[in-house]
């Protein structure tokens, strides 16, 4: 109740400090190729229900139907108002409206694409514990394990909130959000090659407050 209570307190401020932030995107992306301004995805929730939400469009129109949603797509598919807003994650503001609809918290597992979850929760075993909470607009594998793609690493991360979640941590990854946010670093670099993620993925008591 009191994580359900600073969700919607936080949502309900969010929105109108954030309100010239939606007018000067909602210009921005509907200016640069006169598409869409939203783009609306059907994703798993708490309980394996399904909701809808709401983006800021970053990709050309259409694009969802050549690539697969729920990957990285090629530069050539993002807009360029899409960049940034990919970098900052400031494509994720209109999901403050699932939070104040209790849909979503402010700290969770990312919240799947209804495709994404059906194509994976065969093969990884353990995928469905995610949605025993809320999922979040950021949460430690946003936060930790975004240089990676890996299902399998990701999960490992979505797991531990699961069994650690406590306010000192929501409010330890909300801020370190907003600090990302403000660097502009949320888009994973692009590598032909890279290590395992989990060669370099912080110890558990570097993520987790003591108590």
């Amino acid at each position: 109740m009191m994580k359900r209570g600073l969700d919607f307190i936080l949502a309900a401020t969010g929105i109108v400090v954030s309100a010239p932030l939606w007018v000067l995107f909602a210009i921005a992306v509907k200016l640069e190729d006169g598409g869409p301004i939203f783009y609306r995805q059907v994703r798993v929730g708490r309980n394996a229900r399904a909701f809808a939400v709401l983006k800021f469009r970053t990709l050309h129109p259409d694009a969802d139907k050549s690539v697969r949603p729920w990957m990285a797509p090629g530069h050539e598919w993002v807009t360029r108002v899409g960049m940034f807003l990919r970098r900052t994650a400031l494509d994720e503001l209109p999901q403050i409206l699932n939070i104040l609809k209790g849909e979503m918290s402010f700290v969770g597992p990312r919240a799947m694409p209804v495709s994404e979850f059906e194509s994976f929760k065969e093969n990884v075993p353990g995928l469905s514990r995610r949605l025993d909470v809320r999922p979040g607009l950021t949460g430690i594998a946003q936060v930790y394990g975004k240089a990676t793609r890996n299902i399998r690493t990701k999960l490992r991360y979505d797991l531990l909130y699961v069994r650690k979640q406590s306010f000192l941590l929501d409010l330890k990854l909300i801020l370190l959000s907003v600090l990302i946010t403000l660097r502009g670093r949320w888009e994973p670099p692009r590598r032909k090659h890279t290590k395992s993620a989990t060669e370099h993925a912080p110890a558990e008591r570097n993520i987790v407050p003591p108590g």
